[in-house]
């Protein structure tokens, strides 16, 4: 099986995740879009996104959610009915858990983050204040921009990332006092000119992201410089699920902890 076959699969998928947000689907009705048996359909799913079947439609239905609260007059119980949730208690603390503010909030803000991003609520152990460095660049063509480097557990783009930085531009980057743990870098950018727009779905044509990883850090380790070359975000790519930091909040280094 061509690895184009195995794309042209995965994007019909995500397609015909796009088109019923609101529906309860299964890994069954993936499965069978995407004529794949549901075991080989989920290991492939995960080899082409770098997440699974659920999480990525997760995170299409917060990516929804953002763009109808920042476009829309709808009322938050409204949204999440719109992008399948029964409850609105669950579709809020799953938006705040993603985003790092609660639908309202989202909405009252344009979907921007007032200010940095608060400390995580719990401190994770440091393997002997190692730092992880790197390089960020652009592809060919791509537009520069303010660039937001963070490091998470996963290759989607949610949550309070355990340790953050944001550059004025492409450039060098320093992570100080990374945790012990299995991380993921992951970088994305907007051009100059575009910092306060939310990335919802309308704005999405906009990002550019790259990421590095998994890296393993434990007392010890030898963090090795990475190189990162931020391309335009794609069909494949999940959602940057994070609210929009401000400009403002650039510095040399953030440590959330």
């Amino acid at each position: 099986m061509t690895t184009n076959t195995i794309e042209h699969a995965v994007r019909r998928v995500i397609g015909y995740m796009h088109v019923n947000l609101g529906q309860d689907l299964t890994i069954d009705d993936m499965a069978r879009t995407a004529m794949f048996s549901k075991f080989h359909f989920t290991r492939i799913f995960r080899d082409v996104t770098g997440t699974s079947p659920g999480r990525f439609l997760s995170a299409l239905r917060i990516q929804e959610a953002k763009r109808l609260l920042v476009h829309t007059d709808l009322s938050v119980a409204d949204i999440s009915s719109q992008v399948g949730y029964s409850s609105v208690g669950t579709f809020s603390s799953r938006f705040k858990t993603c985003v790092g503010l609660s639908p309202s909030a989202y909405r009252d803000f344009g979907g921007v983050q007032p200010g940095a991003p608060a400390g995580s609520a719990v401190r994770a152990a440091v393997a002997h204040s190692l730092s992880l460095r790197g390089r960020v660049s652009l592809a060919p063509g791509e537009r520069p921009g303010h660039v937001f480097v963070g490091l998470f557990p996963g290759r989607v783009r949610q949550g309070q990332p355990v340790r953050w930085t944001t550059l004025e531009g492409p450039g060098l980057f320093e992570l100080r006092d990374v945790p012990s743990g299995t991380w993921y870098v992951l970088v994305h950018s907007v051009p100059y000119g575009h910092e306060h727009q939310p990335f919802d779905s309308d704005g999405a044509g906009l990002l550019s992201v790259g990421q590095h990883g998994p890296v393993a850090v434990h007392p010890g380790a030898l963090l090795r410089p990475v190189e990162i070359v931020l391309r335009p975000q794609g069909e494949l790519d999940p959602p940057v699920l994070l609210a929009r930091f401000p400009a403002a909040a650039t510095a040399p280094a953030r440590t959330a902890r």
